[in-house]
């Protein structure tokens, strides 16, 4: 039997379950539930949750199945993975739009592509270096002395291997 119940507070117990207090079916009915979770899937509810608790076929074991997500903003389509605080507040979200977009906690700056960003600087610093040889020649002609040192960039620090796009 399926029933709602409101989440206390939850531990991590020695074998690595969560382990979730709740209030099951009045104020002093508190009971200390495993939850399950989609594997991959790892997560922590905060105090006040409201969380589905199920019975199981082992008298005993009951568990929680999920929870009743009341700050729903995915729109069709969409999906949504967030954090917050023990509060409550939002601390950061990764949205897969119904667009086709990725949003990784907001929307006010945008990633690079680094091998487009390698290419374009590497075609700046060819460009710079042929205008320092132009101007060592006048300087030469002139009269003067110029000793040019080409220009490099090196930007491979900047790349974030575990993070990829087609």
């Amino acid at each position: 039997m399926l029933s709602l119940t409101k989440v206390i507070s939850s531990t991590l117990n020695n074998l690595g379950n969560l382990v979730v207090k709740l209030t099951k079916s009045g104020k002093s009915d508190h009971r200390n539930v495993i939850e399950a979770s989609p594997y991959g899937l790892d997560s922590n509810p905060i105090k006040g949750m409201v969380a589905i608790y199920s019975d199981t076929e082992v008298r005993g074991n009951p568990v929680v199945i999920g929870y009743v997500n009341k700050n729903r903003l995915a729109q069709v389509g969409e999906s949504r993975l967030f954090s917050t605080d023990s509060d409550g507040e939002l601390q950061f979200y990764v949205l897969l739009t119904n667009d086709g977009k990725l949003e990784l906690g907001g929307t006010g700056r945008h990633l690079v592509a680094f091998e487009q960003t390698k290419i374009g600087l590497d075609n700046l610093v060819l460009l710079i270096n042929a205008e320092l040889v132009k101007a060592q020649a006048a300087i030469t002609v002139a009269g003067g002395s110029y000793a040019m040192l080409p220009v490099s960039v090196n930007i491979d620090a900047a790349k974030i291997n575990e993070i990829t796009t087609p």
